[in-house]
């Protein structure tokens, strides 16, 4: 199940500016983390309850760069862009997130993946420029229910996987 809070960092003044998401999810971390790299795999599970996404342009590396358009249920087209800052495989992401290049208001997410016997925790901070930019993005946009909502859509997507490909062994072994 999906935890959210605000959490704290080093520096004091930066809670007030963060969304801290967390969840366990049913599969090895390699799985969970190659979830975020292949844009085959992001465009099945990215977005709240209800959204679809369609990849512009996708390059995952260090500086590159996921242009997409997020499709809202209600027919709303939301212009997303997302620079890879810090890639660790298979432990750490940390990307630049906002609606352009430009986008004065971008802030900044890191995910951690960690393995947890079979299972993995995946934790997502997400650090807002100001107090006011993040407090308008959990009551504007529902950023905690829908980080809640993204995690929960990756976690049936890999648990998923993890079923097709125990299946398919199972299959082979016969």
């Amino acid at each position: 199940m999906a935890q959210a809070w605000q959490g704290t960092r080093a520096d004091p003044e930066a809670a007030d500016r963060e969304i801290v998401i967390a969840r366990v999810i049913d599969a090895p971390r390699e799985l969970v983390f190659e979830a975020f790299t292949q844009v085959r795999h992001l465009s099945r599970w990215w977005g709240p309850e209800g959204f679809t996404t369609t990849t512009r342009f996708f390059e995952f590396r260090e500086g590159g760069v996921w242009d997409f358009l997020m499709h809202g249920p209600d027919g709303t087209d939301y212009s997303e862009w997302i620079m890879w800052t810090e890639i660790v495989r298979p432990e750490r992401i940390a990307l630049r997130h906002g609606e352009s290049r430009d986008d004065p208001n971008i802030f900044e997410s890191t995910l951690v993946f960690t393995a947890q016997g079979a299972t993995t925790r995946i934790e997502m901070r997400t650090l807002f420029p100001t107090r006011e930019l993040r407090d308008e993005a959990v009551e504007k946009y529902h950023a905690i229910e829908g980080g809640e909502q993204t995690l929960n859509n990756l976690a049936a997507y890999v648990t998923e996987l993890v079923e097709v490909v125990g299946t398919a062994h199972e299959q082979e072994g016969r």
